[in-house]
């Protein structure tokens, strides 16, 4: 034997002394990660290319952080691409600790390729940044061969970069990670079909029974706001609120705002003259109106709401029983995305009402809106097939977040949650992504139209 057989150089209980000693120097400066291995879902035939893997077990372990200087990379990068950050990790951790914890829970569980130690793809949670990192690297041989045998892995990091990858730990401080990136599609639904109640509230001593407006004015971008001049000294005021229309061709040819109607949220009481009204802000000029008011004749004032409904798609009207003698009211409510009732106008007050009328809203359509949809689960389009994942769900303001969608909803369509079963209409869609802050091309685009314009054709010649 060409050793010297008196020294036993990497004998077993001198190897599990060493390794007995690092996993107790990990447990004292360490750090606890969470270890995510990556399952292969699909990949291609040919080159055998990931198309779809999944990350939905996470194990906790204790890791030393290699970085003692910050993270590595070339940190924040500003590209043509958008704002990117290209922080690396170096963690090292216990082969023991792997093989003997980890390796058993990952080596019976499907489409986990390699089980037996850390593998490149796999993601880790470090907790101190409250980051994801993918391994681009595992170093089996560093230390090399102390005692004739390795007791660490050495993981080189990258920030990772999500695509589509679906997340679903359990572990509530990861999956939060993961629920507002990616490329995010929002569908406001439609709610139960609730239809709204309200009362009304009479003047009869002299409220703004009448708006007329004599110039539509022009160029407003947005809602002017309405003044009233005050009432009497304990009474009340008028208030109103303009609508802005873009239906009318201005002089030049070109689509301008215009005032096209004023609507009242409370018609005033009290007035003796009929008082002046003024138009300002919006972005527009010229617009100008005058008022009329009752004599002695009641009309409404007010409208307030007692339930809101819910399940709308359009503005509801609001019908009025008519007064013994003299003009029956109108009004009309304003849903928000959510097809719930936010406010109420009078749109016409009437006139001769001595006692406060009762009012009907419209009912909202007949939908079927029922359950919660969960996270990670997948939702189908009944008509257009296509499906998608949750990020999340607000059953508040009826708005669910989507990711990985393969194809395209339909205004209208139901959906379903394959794992809740809740289902619901599709009111609107929105598609742009407005949660990835390194996907800006839309943002991109919308700047650069305002100085060379792609929309038409390419200004520098078509290929």
């Amino acid at each position: 034997m060409v050793l010297n057989s008196y020294f036993l150089n990497g004998s077993k209980s001198e190897q599990g002394l060493v390794q007995s000693l690092v996993n107790e120097q990990l447990k004292m400066y360490g750090v606890e990660i969470f270890y995510i291995p990556r399952k292969y879902i699909t990949k291609t035939t040919v080159i055998k290319e990931v198309i779809e893997s999944k990350f939905d077990d996470a194990y906790p372990i204790e890791a030393y952080v290699d970085n003692y200087e910050g993270y590595g990379g070339q940190g924040t990068v500003l590209s043509k691409f958008g704002i990117q950050e290209q922080d690396d990790l170096t963690l090292i951790i216990s082969r023991e600790r792997f093989e003997n914890y980890i390796t058993p829970l990952t080596k019976n569980l499907s489409n986990i390729e390699l089980s037996a130690r850390p593998k490149e793809g796999d993601i880790i949670y470090f907790p101190l940044g409250d980051r994801l990192f993918e391994i681009k690297y595992v170093e089996h041989e560093l230390p090399f061969y102390q005692l004739k045998k390795n007791y660490v892995y050495t993981l080189r990091c990258e920030l990772f970069r999500y695509e589509d990858e679906v997340i679903d730990t359990g572990v509530e401080t990861i999956d939060d990670e993961i629920s507002q990136i990616g490329y995010i599609q929002t569908l406001t639904l439609i709610g139960s079909a609730i239809t709204a109640a309200g009362s009304v509230g009479i003047c009869t001593t002299g409220g703004v029974s009448s708006i007329t407006i004599t110039n539509m004015g022009n160029g407003y971008t947005h809602q002017p706001t309405i003044g009233f001049s005050s009432a009497p000294s304990g009474e009340v005021t008028a208030v109103g609120i303009a609508s802005v229309t873009n239906d009318f061709i201005n002089c030049d040819g070109n689509f301008g705002g215009k005032i096209s109607a004023i609507l009242l949220t409370n018609t005033g009481c009290g007035y003796t003259v009929a008082p002046a009204i003024s138009i300002s802000g919006g972005g527009g000029s010229g617009a100008a109106a005058t008022t009329g008011i009752s004599s002695n004749l009641g009309i409404v004032q007010t409208i307030t709401l007692s339930n809101a409904g819910s399940g709308y798609t359009s503005n509801p009207n609001i019908a009025f029983t008519a007064p013994t003698s003299g003009t029956t009211a109108t009004g009309v409510g304003h849903v928000n995305s959510a097809g719930i009732i936010t406010s109420v106008f009078i749109t016409n007050p009437g006139l001769g009402y001595t006692s406060a009328p009762t009012i009907t809203f419209d009912t909202p359509p007949g939908v079927t809106a029922t359950g919660n949809f969960v996270f990670n689960e997948i939702i189908t389009g009944q008509n257009s097939g296509t499906t998608a994942r949750v990020k999340e769900w607000d059953s508040v303001n009826n708005t669910l977040e989507i990711s990985i969608v393969d194809g395209a909803f339909g205004i209208g369509e139901q959906i379903i949650g394959n794992e809740s079963g809740a289902t619901y209409s599709i009111r609107l869609t929105n598609t742009n992504d407005v949660v990835d802050p390194f996907a800006s091309n839309d943002i991109i685009e919308t700047k650069a139209d305002n100085v060379i314009d792609f929309t038409e054709t390419n200004p520098f010649g078509m290929p």
